[in-house]
């Protein structure tokens, strides 16, 4: 099975352009998101890549009972809404219960099924009944081949937009590995692969309280995924990262984003077509 399908505007298969997604780890303001998705609106077009805007209205799984979650369904759908309409990019983000699949569904382009969530059969189905475009991004405990399983839950309800997003794999305590053959092996399942390559650097829990990170390891990783035939990169960035309100210690600066979309899109235009 090796279909094409729309996200907004954005053709997406294993045949297709190069895209990514991208935006904050959490949904911290209205300004925020705005300044974010127009630096990305310039990239897009100053790089031709296209641009899905990612933003979660919740972070269920944290580290803390203290650490800060979003501003919630009803707000943080307002929001995203607001970019979408404001910039026209498409926009992505998480839904953590069965419940929330439906409503979020009515406002964006793709509903994003977190790690440690992708093996929930209630959570799959309710997302692959919105007929929306469906993110599932591996667990971390869950090997290449199992995501067909994942990926079987979405297609029982006849949806078949399905992307599965490759962001590393437990290796010991606090720690993150990739293995590159994780990308071709679930784009065997039929589906187009993304490579996560913020969250990749992840070391969860490494700060006590909080996860640690490597984001100067981040544009290695993404260029080694493109290299390995990666569909489309997944990145969390921010303005100011030391200072962003969730998964400060993975972001990549704004300012780091563009020359790491336009390289990546080199190279992946290169292992296309090496005589272009």
């Amino acid at each position: 099975m090796n279909s094409s399908f729309h996200i907004g505007q954005i053709k997406v298969g294993l045949n297709e352009s190069l895209f990514i997604i991208a935006g904050p780890c959490v949904i911290e303001s209205r300004d925020v998101c705005l300044r974010i998705a127009e630096t990305l609106l310039g990239i897009r077009e100053r790089t031709g890549v296209d641009v899905i805007f990612k933003a979660s209205f919740d972070k269920a799984n944290r580290s803390s009972i203290d650490s800060f979650r979003g501003p919630g369904l009803e707000k943080g759908l307002a929001i995203l809404d607001d970019v979408r309409t404001k910039t026209g990019l498409p926009v992505l983000t998480d839904v953590h219960e069965p419940a929330q699949a439906e409503t979020v569904g009515k406002v964006v382009d793709c509903l994003q099924i977190p790690a440690f969530l992708c093996r929930q059969t209630d959570l799959l189905v309710a997302c692959g009944r919105t007929q929306k475009p469906v993110n599932i991004k591996k667990g971390q405990f869950v090997s290449p081949d199992e995501m067909k399983n994942c990926v079987e839950k979405v297609r029982s309800t006849g949806n078949q937009k399905i992307l599965l997003t490759e962001r590393g794999t437990f290796f010991g305590y606090n720690r993150n590995v990739n293995d590159m053959t994780a990308i071709p092996l679930m784009q065997q399942i039929g589906c187009p692969v993304v490579f996560d390559a913020t969250h990749s650097t992840q070391r969860p829990g490494g700060l006590g309280t909080a996860s640690a990170g490597m984001p100067d390891m981040a544009p290695i990783l993404a260029r080694a995924a493109t290299a390995a035939g990666a569909n489309a990169l997944f990145m969390e960035i921010h303005p100011d990262p030391a200072n962003a309100l969730c998964d400060a210690a993975c972001m990549l600066p704004l300012n780091e984003v563009e020359s790491l979309v336009s390289m990546c899109d080199r190279i992946h235009h290169l292992i296309r077509d090496p005589k272009s």
